[in-house]
């Protein structure tokens, strides 16, 4: 460990990628904050300041389409998200100090503040480019929303950047009849103009940070080739309608959601740092700043956190950050995720089936420094924490605790009996923590592993069960239960960061609090609490029915595909028993008001009679309809829907309709002599 690791005045600011707004935490997501988590638990009980932020990802073209397709305000759609992921994040015990949203006025201030100065430099440039619009949705289309024919292989459904059948790359000005993949339109070509950042202005910086030790090597030696093919302007701007942050003096145009995402990272933590007295924004990211700020991050994001961060950074005269450290992807059971399988397993789902501490530990096990994919193998995740956690650290405290308990009234020896030996763990201390600062956790697990190994084998050898049978070993029995406590207290020191919740326990177990400094000492002559089952053993039939209730999750959440033009139809979904239909309560309604609701592009409100009552209801009609011509139309409305509450007002049931979209919707209208209340059978 380098002698500053030593050293307890460290001011360290740690982020983790932000999670995209548009869907749940699943596994693939967790590796990456589990790594992050161990490493900043791992810097507080070493005593060094650590502050760990994050932030959901808010802005885009995706969001703004799920939000129009769901009938909501995007606003609404994060929110509901952000709500989930920190519910996630916090049972698995993922500790942020603050995890906010890009969507806010903090980053809005950083983003404007970061554009500014750019541009004050020198670095930002305008010119008009072509790009392809939908004319029924009258937006431009970002290069995954446009489909056709790859130009290379002739491949059909291909995406407008890149050909999943032969591997090429392309302008989605190539594609061959090519679609809107919103609308299913075809796409005109137009001009607009764009803003761009400099970014060949920071080549000679970048070639210098890039290969500072900042990076791992094996992303230094992956950026290299864009140096080799020459550093590009890179386009920052986005054309209305779009959900994000408008440019400054630039009406209708803005902010790629990838230049305010990063900035995500100070705005969190802005926000925290307006949340309390002892923190300065500025010592963290000002230029002349001796703190220490570390990313965590997947590889597929590497160019956006290496060579466009840094610059735009450097740019508008913030610091760099001190390292960016990428991680691998996640495989479970030798290959891809897959729903068919149910090993594309949401975060929700499996901590309703498995303690998240399993997959911490397991993950730990495994994680190194270097940007490996890592295989959840769950015969080997289950085998590893029931030999590893379960078989061995714990057996060591439910061995020894019980002749605590009943023949000691709890007190542990006042000696040691192998001296010698927890010399040795306490030793241990300062490799495992090299390996936790390294991030070579699956390192630190070998290492105590080993240690568990020789304290289990002490007790093996030493039999404190066959002491007691026998006359004048009282003293002996205590001295070596004694040893066996001490032992397993310092194997949960050196696992605190890993598996946070079964250290809190063992905490409240020994009647101690632990740090890495306290490893140095020994609860000689200290009482302990009556020993409770620790950990269980990983259930596999949980395992089983985790996997069950993946492929019906999937099953029932696989969001239809998009059609490929107006007169496609969907395939039908999953089936559903007659109650589930049963229990929808369908009642025609009167449509006595319709108005525009401001600020919505979809959205109109409702005001439905149903005979005993109105009911407030939005609708995403205004594509298709006039508000004006639906006032007095009968219609079919969702009567039993739970209310949802909507940045615009309280949504009180769901209007009926059918079409392709766009244009083409149309709400059902019952005969002319249904009367508003009626049930529809």
């Amino acid at each position: 460990m380098a002698a500053s690791t030593h050293e307890n005045n460290r001011r360290i600011l740690v982020t983790n990628a932000l999670p995209y707004a548009n869907g749940p935490i699943h596994i693939g997501h967790l590796l990456g904050y589990i790594q992050a988590d161990i490493w900043v638990r791992f810097q507080r009980l070493y005593g060094n300041e650590c502050h760990f932020v994050c932030a959901d990802d808010a802005h885009g073209t995706p969001i703004m389409l799920k939000a129009q397709q769901l009938g909501i305000a995007p606003e609404d759609m994060i929110a509901d998200m952000n709500a989930a992921h920190q519910r996630d994040f916090a049972d698995f015990s993922v500790s942020f100090d603050n995890y906010y949203s890009t969507h806010s006025p903090e980053n809005q201030e950083l983003a404007n503040l970061i554009y500014t100065r750019l541009r004050e430099a020198g670095h930002i440039h305008t010119r008009t480019i072509e790009q392809l619009f939908d004319p029924e949705k009258e937006m431009f289309l970002p290069d995954r929303f446009v489909k056709g024919e790859c130009p290379d292989c002739g491949a059909e459904d291909q995406y407008g950047d890149n050909c999943d059948v032969c591997g090429a790359t392309y302008s989605p000005v190539d594609l061959k009849n090519p679609r809107s993949a919103v609308s299913g339109a075809v796409p005109e070509l137009r001009e607009s103009e764009h803003y761009f950042f400099d970014l060949p202005a920071f080549g000679d910086m970048l070639k210098a940070w890039t290969r500072s030790g900042s990076l791992q090597s094996e992303m230094a030696n992956k950026l290299s080739e864009w140096f080799e093919q020459g550093l590009q302007q890179w386009d920052i701007s986005r054309d209305k309608p779009y959900f994000g942050f408008e440019i400054p003096d630039a009406p209708g145009k803005y902010f790629y959601v990838w230049l305010d995402a990063p900035i995500g990272y100070m705005s969190s933590f802005k926000n925290y740092c307006d949340k309390r007295d002892d923190l300065n924004f500025g010592d963290f990211w000002d230029k002349d700043s001796n703190a220490e700020v570390y990313h965590f991050i997947g590889k597929d994001i590497i160019y956006f956190h290496s060579l466009f961060w840094p610059a735009m950074l450097s740019g508008a005269d913030f610091r760099q950050p001190t390292s960016v450290w990428a991680h691998g992807f996640i495989t479970v059971n030798g290959t891809k995720m897959s729903k068919s399988k149910g090993t594309f397993i949401m975060a929700r789902t499996y901590l309703e089936h498995l303690d998240p501490e399993y997959l911490r530990y397991y993950f730990a096990a495994k994680l190194s420094s270097r940007i490996d994919d890592l295989d959840l193998n769950l015969t080997d995740f289950a085998q590893r924490v029931n030999s590893d956690l379960v078989g061995k650290v714990v057996n060591i405290a439910s061995r020894c605790a019980g002749f605590i308990s009943k023949k000691f009234d709890g007190m542990l020896s006042d000696r040691i009996d192998d001296p010698a030996m927890l010399a040795d763990f306490q030793a241990a201390a300062k490799d495992i923590a090299q390996a936790y600062e390294t991030r070579e956790f699956s390192r630190a697990m070998r290492e105590i592993m080993k240690l568990a190994d020789r304290a289990n084998e002490y007790i093996a050898v030493k039999e404190p069960w066959q002491l007691a049978k026998q006359e004048g070993k009282t003293q002996e029995v205590q001295d070596v239960c004694s040893m066996g406590i001490h032992l397993f207290r310092l194997l949960m020191i050196y696992l605190t960061p890993v598996v946070p919740k079964l250290a809190n326990d063992s905490q409240a177990f020994l009647n101690d609090t632990f740090t890495w400094e306290s490893a140095q000492t020994t609860l000689t002559g200290h009482k302990i609490n009556k020993f409770k089952a620790l950990m269980q053993r990983v259930p596999t039939e949980k395992i089983e029915s985790m996997l069950e209730a993946s492929k019906e999750n999937n099953t029932a959440a696989t969001s239809k595909p998009v059609s490929s033009s107006k007169t496609d139809i969907e395939p039908i979904a999953a089936e559903i028993e007659f109650d589930d239909f049963a229990n929808v309560d369908l009642r025609v309604a009167k449509i006595v008001n319709a108005e525009h609701v401001e600020g919505a592009d979809k959205l109109i409100k409702l005001t439905l009679d149903i005979g005993s009552e109105q009911r407030q209801v939005f609708a995403g009609l205004k594509s298709a309809y006039k508000p004006e011509d639906l006032i007095g139309q009968l219609t079919v409305m969702v009567a039993n829907l739970k209310p949802r509450k909507m940045r615009f007002g309280m949504s009180e049931g769901m209007v009926l309709a059918a079409g392709p979209g766009g244009k083409e919707i149309y709400i059902l209208n019952p005969h002319d002599g249904a009367q508003p209340g009626q049930r529809v059978m």
